[in-house]
């Protein structure tokens, strides 16, 4: 129906979360109606974030700048025997927004559905691993993980997650002698079916304070 150029596009918007053919054809013909600077300027945004934007080795977020470790991660006032696991970028960001946590993240990746193999091989699971048992490997040279919170969406799909990775983490040991690691989980204080992303400073303030 439409000319390859604008079919082309489309297709690529359609692969964005949440966006179906429809709102995809709407992005293309706003584009082909945006003037040509404007153009130009997206396209060099596009640019400079897969130049630009690193990889925290340690926690999976992105980030600017010359330093091997995202701002949280290198923060030497942070506490490095808290560690809390999130499904991803925007629910890391909603928590550091509510100023009551101060200790290292981990993102996850997404969640798992009703544990469906496919689902699990999406997450990094080996990878969480392997930065309790070593974070020195990865850039944090002093951590020392007492207490593990687990801060998936309280949806099905997080509440399962949740299940999943606690089975996971409750066997793990820390230090020398090796202690056994608190694993916690956010308080109730967020709705059934909410998102971190979503929620207030406040209510997400109080679920990080009321975790067990």
């Amino acid at each position: 129906m439409y000319p390859k150029a604008i079919q082309k596009l489309i297709d690529i918007f359609s692969k964005f979360p949440t966006v179906g053919p429809r709102t995809a054809t709407r992005f293309v013909f706003y584009l082909m109606k945006t003037k040509k600077e404007e153009i130009e300027d997206l396209i060099k945004s596009i640019t400079n974030l897969k130049k630009r934007v690193k990889i925290c080795p340690f926690c999976f977020n992105p980030f600017e700048g010359e330093d091997n470790l995202c701002k949280i991660c290198s923060d030497s006032s942070g506490d490095k025997t808290l560690l809390c696991i999130v499904e991803k970028e925007t629910d890391l960001t909603s928590i550091e927004k509510t100023k009551k946590y101060k200790g290292l993240y981990f993102i996850l990746g997404g969640t798992v559905s009703k544990l469906k193999k496919q689902d699990l091989k999406k997450l990094k699971i080996k990878e969480l691993t392997e930065r309790i048992k070593n974070p020195q490997k990865f850039g944090i040279s002093d951590a020392k993980f007492k207490e593990i919170i687990i801060a998936t969406n309280p949806t099905t799909e997080g509440e399962a997650t949740a299940l999943y990775l606690e089975r996971i983490l409750k066997p793990l040991t820390c230090g020398e002698p090796a202690e056994p690691i608190k694993i916690t989980r956010l308080g109730r204080g967020l709705p059934v079916g909410a998102e971190l992303e979503y929620a207030d400073k406040e209510t997400l303030g109080s679920a990080l304070e009321g975790r067990k």
